[in-house]
């Protein structure tokens, strides 16, 4: 049987998973135990060695998923030298807000529409940079990491939550890196994990915010780096079950390698290309194949008679057709971001078996042909 699950997050659990993996839990015991810190160091340990996290860095977990830990990074970082966000999609507009509104740092915006990218020679390297390594509801990607330069005096602070095991992390580029395991690896939501550069934790330590921090933001102690949340003391209390779930999650990645999780990303947007490539109503959101996403891949109904509906109609066709394929059990989640253009958006993460993009690209193109006779 198919597995019709295309959320972009909490996203689908790795091929053969049951509900068995979890029965090792350090379940009604403190994550301050012997035993759970024990399950939260293996996290953290393993996730460093699979994603060849250099040794010098630090990787902790945080609370609120990737936008906890990335704004627990903007909150304790920001602020002694100007800011540049990039935008190009809803969550790094987001950033941009935050910087703005809440930390008023007045930073300079470089924004692009959905389906491109701002002009990452733009930039200016004496600021801090703020930007996502692959947009999630615009289905766009930066298309490398030589943009940044190895002797930039800001820093970068990456979210990485839809890109990080299914592309490149080129780490000596990073100085700040944050995902959720809900994403990449289908593990469960609420938790966030951060990796900080020696750059970042010398500014850490370096630097004191001048606004009030919230507990669950604090990672300094005695006016240093508070190392034990990277080592598994976190903030506050952790699912256990998660942690487990992570734990299995990551057994799995072990054994197909970070390369073998990319090429199985990539191997599920082939599916997708090959599809386009031969269907003249449908194209990809990314205007261009070189920062066209493998994981959040963004779908735009190119066909004369849908472009003529005004943007409410459009959506509600899009509505009609992906609860039509959920309601059969074929594709579940497959719209577009509320706030991206009307359209399909088809998780292609490492998770997702190519045999279920081929089922789901036969059905859909189905669906939108016989939706399209009848507008």
């Amino acid at each position: 049987m198919n597995n019709p699950n295309f959320s972009s997050g909490p996203c689908a659990k790795r091929p053969g998973w049951n509900v068995d993996v979890l029965q090792g839990a350090a379940v009604g015991r403190s994550h301050r135990s012997a035993l759970g810190k024990e399950r939260l160091a293996r996290a953290i340990s393993e996730s460093k060695k699979i994603l060849g996290v250099p040794d010098e860095y630090r990787l902790g977990i945080l609370p609120g998923s990737d936008t906890g830990a990335f704004e627990g990074a903007m909150w304790s970082l920001l602020g002694p030298r100007p800011v540049t966000v990039l935008v190009w999609e809803s969550f790094s507009k987001g950033w941009a807000t935050d910087v703005e509104k809440q930390l008023k740092l007045s930073p300079t915006v470089l924004e692009a529409d959905y389906g491109e990218i701002p002009d990452l020679g733009a930039v200016n390297w004496s600021n801090d940079v703020v930007f996502v390594a692959n947009g999630t509801t615009s289905g766009v990607k930066i298309p490398d990491w030589q943009w940044i330069p190895d002797d930039r005096e800001g820093l970068t602070l990456c979210d990485a939550t839809s890109a990080v095991f299914a592309m490149d992390m080129a780490w000596p580029k990073i100085d700040v890196l944050t995902y959720s395991w809900q994403k990449c690896l289908g593990g469960e939501a609420a938790h966030g994990v951060l990796i900080l550069s020696p750059r970042a934790v010398e500014r850490i330590e370096a630097y004191d915010p001048p606004w009030p921090m919230p507990k669950i933001f604090r990672m300094k102690k005695g006016g240093k780096l508070n190392e034990t949340i990277f080592q598994g003391d976190t903030i506050n209390t952790p699912s256990m079950l998660c942690v487990e779930d992570y734990l299995d999650a990551l057994g799995w990645a072990k054994k197909i390698g970070v390369a073998g999780l990319i090429e199985r990303s990539r191997a599920n947007l082939r599916v997708l290309e090959e599809w386009v490539g031969k269907t003249d109503w449908i194209d990809f959101l990314a205007v261009s194949e070189d920062i066209r996403s493998s994981t959040s891949v963004c779908l735009k109904v190119t066909d004369g008679r849908f472009q003529a509906l005004s943007k409410g109609d459009q959506a509600a066709w899009i509505k009609k057709i992906v609860g039509r394929l959920s309601a059969e059990g074929i594709a579940h989640d497959i719209g577009s971001y509320k706030d991206a253009p009307p359209g399909f958006r088809i998780w292609c993460g490492p998770t997702v078996e190519a045999s279920d993009v081929r089922a789901v690209v036969e059905k859909l193109e189905a669906a939108c042909v016989d939706g399209m006779g009848n507008i």
